[in-house]
């Protein structure tokens, strides 16, 4: 994939996150909020000419691109993504969390691609 095509799925996968958990699917809904995490952070490292192909990479991609831009909101805002893909796995986040972190998701994605419309309610039905 090329940087567009990450940045286009990571829009996508933020959509489809809103979908399923409007439909009561906190599972999958956990599951697309951490592929747009990644996506929109291979965009980033794919544009600066690296890549990231691990978890551990991606971990230390966010940490340094955190440091780099001096915004301690994109560690963090990729270690609460990391949280909701143990949660695809183990279903353990209450309401409270969820409602909370999804929103620190879905702002560590606006801060990495700020281009990107980044509105909660932000659907596209065709």
């Amino acid at each position: 994939m090329n940087v567009s095509e990450h940045i286009a799925t990571a829009r996508e996968f933020l959509e489809a996150s809103n979908r399923e958990f409007e439909a009561g699917d906190e599972l999958q809904a956990s599951e697309k909020l951490w592929g747009a995490a990644t996506h929109a952070l291979l965009a980033v490292t794919l544009a600066e000419g690296k890549s990231c192909g691990t978890h551990r990479e991606m971990r230390v991609a966010a940490d340094r691109i955190s440091e780099d831009r001096d915004d301690p909101l994109l560690g963090l805002g990729f270690g609460i993504a990391e949280k909701f893909h143990a949660n695809f796995y183990h279903g353990f986040m209450e309401d409270f969390q969820i409602e909370r972190d999804r929103q620190t998701v879905r702002e560590f994605v606006k801060l990495l691609l700020p281009d990107v419309p980044m509105d909660l309610h932000e659907t596209n039905h065709g």
